[in-house]
């Protein structure tokens, strides 16, 4: 006997009519381990390149009567097939449980992670023929989404609570979102301009013309670079040493006396 675990028991009945009598399909109704609802759940350390999260799992208290039921199951089974949803969320169930097994001595070999596209015989037989592992790339995503949700959540909805509304979840995308448009904002009131001017003029002489632009005046670099330290970090801003319309336009006419000019700019 092989024991199947999916997550649906639609998808338990319709998949074990396909399979047949050889198979013992379990659905695990969802998620059986997660962060506990009423305490923090996540261990955080602040190490050297960074922070390390630790989420501390426990089992979800409704789903005990299932855990017992796989880990039975799993015992007496010749194979543990892993047939959970193949996004994000079914691939970390699938981890949950391999877990608990695991830690319930169910051996490492009888294990094995089969994913499908869509619940007919046929892609059924072929998922099965094909199996696999489970994808901890997946698995690292759902815990990354899972760890931020809590930390986010604990950490700023009182604060929602205190300002708006009682029972308000702050969220992870929103919360940082609405940050970065509040910090963006500040920034631009913040922000102040300075005029500058670039000097160019084109040159004429014997029927043959020249655009140039002055780029030093009195031993000095007309062009200048200042930093600027923004939302986005530093950013350059090319100016020039020019910050008034008469110095510009005074050195520009004593820089043409010498040549000749046929237009300004």
């Amino acid at each position: 006997m092989k024991l199947v675990i999916v997550e649906s028991p639609t998808k338990a009945r319709t998949i074990g009519r396909f399979l047949g009598k050889n198979y013992q399909v379990i659905a695990s109704q969802g998620h059986v381990r997660d962060l506990p609802r009423r305490e923090f759940g996540v261990e955080i350390e602040k190490i050297k390149n960074g922070w390390k999260l630790e989420p501390q799992y426990r089992l979800v208290p409704e789903k005990d009567k299932i855990v017992r039921q796989l880990k039975m199951a799993a015992k007496g089974a010749g194979e543990v097939v892993l047939a959970t949803d193949l996004d994000r969320e079914g691939e970390a169930i699938a981890w949950h449980i391999y877990e608990i097994l695991k830690a319930a001595k169910v051996p490492e070999k009888k294990f094995r992670r089969v994913v499908f596209h869509e619940i007919t015989a046929a892609a059924i037989a072929a998922a099965f023929q094909r199996g696999g592992r489970i994808n901890m790339d997946l698995v690292s995503a759902q815990q990354a989404r899972r760890i931020l949700d809590r930390i986010v959540g604990y950490k700023l909805s009182p604060l929602l609570w205190k300002k708006i509304k009682r029972g308000l979840s702050a969220g992870r995308v929103q919360s940082v979102a609405l940050r970065l448009i509040v910090e963006r904002e500040r920034e631009i009131s913040k922000f102040k301009g300075k005029k500058f001017w670039q000097l160019a003029a084109v040159f004429g002489g014997d029927g043959s013309r020249m655009a140039a632009r002055l780029v030093s005046w009195q031993g000095q670099k007309v062009d200048k670079i200042e930093r600027r330290q923004l939302f986005a970090g530093w950013q350059q801003l090319r100016l020039t040493i020019f910050s008034n319309e008469k110095e510009a336009l005074d050195a520009l006419l004593a820089a043409a006396e010498a040549v000749r000019v046929v237009d300004i700019q």
